[in-house]
């Protein structure tokens, strides 16, 4: 029902001509855009119609959710100007322009693209062999009473992401200190006064997302508390307080910073030059976009392996399976 009112709004829009601008972009949504949008949440209610009314077995079960896979996926990354609305929201003093319209949109775009993918998850647990519930394999015969594995270990591959994520952040560090030293872009006087609280705050947050929260995923600090930690030492520390901030950043990295390299690869392949007058800034070189971008593109996947595995390896053991 969601995916059928956004479908219908959208079309009120584009039939009345949508206020613009409704972003730094112009348009309220990227890649999918206009009446293409609209097609999408289509595709998107008549995905999720299908992984409630039908169940395949064998081969078949893929479809819907390979189809709520690609919808979902696409949703999120039309939305990825988000990450834009959320930064300017909490830092203003960045000078990040907000569009509350655009913002609305975009928030239930990203939203109903989760609602699809976990649509998409939920249809493989219960059309697959495992548990309906979980979607893990089953320990135990029916009927005997769920024994509690043992707590999984974080996983190699999820290590390897977490550094590598930590290896994208200094990497973009990195590239804006090499502007700074050859004097390209370094601010005034009056650019460091002017929101000076909103710039710390947001570098401070910047190094905690890209250096703290990637390692809290995969190092026991991230699970238990150190015993130093004044009332804490030695508790659990919650699954949602390192999991969902890395999820939220992971995606929200990944979607952004994903379409921009991919716009940045098409540029060039054209014979053009990456965002080459487009900010009404100061010019910076092509070799910065080239180390930034996939450095934030890096940092993104990074973060998103190791929070799986996180996932994995801190998730209840479930009641129906034991698993």
């Amino acid at each position: 029902m969601s995916a059928v009112l956004y479908a219908v709004l959208r079309a009120g829009w584009e039939q009345a001509g949508m206020w613009r601008p409704l972003s730094p972009v112009g348009d309220d949504l990227i890649v999918f855009t206009g009446w293409s949008a609209v097609w999408l949440c289509l595709a998107a209610a008549a995905v999720l119609a299908a992984t409630l009314a039908v169940r395949p077995r064998g081969p078949a079960r893929w479809v819907p959710v390979v189809a709520a896979y690609a919808v979902g996926a696409a949703l999120v990354v039309s939305g990825a100007l988000l990450l834009l609305d959320v930064v300017g929201v909490i830092f203003p003093g960045l000078g990040i322009p907000v569009f509350p319209l655009g913002v609305f949109s975009r928030a239930v775009c990203v939203t109903l693209g989760v609602l699809v993918l976990r649509a998409g998850r939920r249809h493989a647990r219960r059309t697959g062999r495992g548990c309906a519930a979980c979607g893990r394999a089953i320990r135990q015969p029916a009927g005997e009473p769920a024994e509690r594995a043992a707590p999984p270990m974080i996983p190699v591959w999820a290590f390897a992401g977490a550094y590598a994520a930590v290896l994208g952040c200094l990497t973009r560090i990195g590239a804006q200190l090499s502007l700074d030293l050859g004097g390209t872009g370094t601010p005034t006087p009056a650019d460091r006064m002017a929101g000076t609280a909103s710039q710390v705050m947001f570098e401070a947050g910047f190094l905690l997302a890209g250096t703290v929260l990637p390692l809290a995923l995969v190092h026991r600090w991230g699970r238990v508390w150190p015993r130093w930690t004044p009332a804490l030492g030695g508790r659990r520390v919650p699954r949602p307080l390192v999991l969902w901030p890395a999820a939220a950043v992971s995606c929200g990295l990944v979607a952004y910073f994903g379409v921009g390299l991919g716009q940045m690869v098409a540029e060039r392949l054209a014979g053009r030059r990456p965002f080459a007058g487009d900010g009404g800034g100061p010019e910076l070189p092509e070799a910065f976009f080239w180390v930034a971008v996939p450095a934030y593109f890096v940092w993104g996947v990074g973060m998103a392996v190791a929070a799986v595995g996180y996932a994995r390896a801190t998730r209840a053991s479930c009641g129906d399976c034991g698993g």
